[in-house]
This record gives C-alpha cells, sequence and structure tokens, in this order.
C-alpha cells in the first residue's frame, strides 16, 4: 500500500478502537443504552469504511506491480 493509503488505514482503524471503547465504557457505567447503541452502530460503520480502504490499497498496490 501506498503512504498515504497506510496512514488513512491506521487512522480509521484508530478511529474504530476509540469509538468501542467509548461505547463499552458507557455501557459498562451503565450508561444510557441508546448511546451505547448509537456508538457500536458508528464502530461497525467506521469497520466498514476500513475495510474498504484497505481493499483498496491493496488493489492499488497490486496494479502498480508490488506484489
Amino acid at each position: 500500500m501506498s503512504t498515504g493509503m497506510t496512514y488513512l488505514a491506521l487512522v480509521v482503524m484508530l478511529a474504530v478502537v476509540a469509538v468501542l471503547f467509548v461505547g463499552l465504557r458507557n455501557l459498562m457505567r451503565q450508561g444510557d443504552s441508546n448511546f451505547s447503541n448509537k456508538m457500536m452502530q458508528l464502530r461497525v460503520f467506521l469497520q466498514a469504511i476500513a475495510v474498504v480502504v484497505i481493499v483498496i490499497g491493496i488493489y492499488i498496490a497490486r496494479s502498480n506491480g508490488a506484489g
């Protein structure tokens, strides 16, 4: 993958982890269950974006003859 795609993938994956911890923290403290649900939905959305970014990065790397 190119350097830009690698950094983009890392940023999206870190966002997934951050949202996961925010949602779990709220769930453990028995906060608003609606907020926890929204955080988990956002996590799934961010995971989908991460997968798309990684697949695009691999496609670009393969089309450039990197493997």
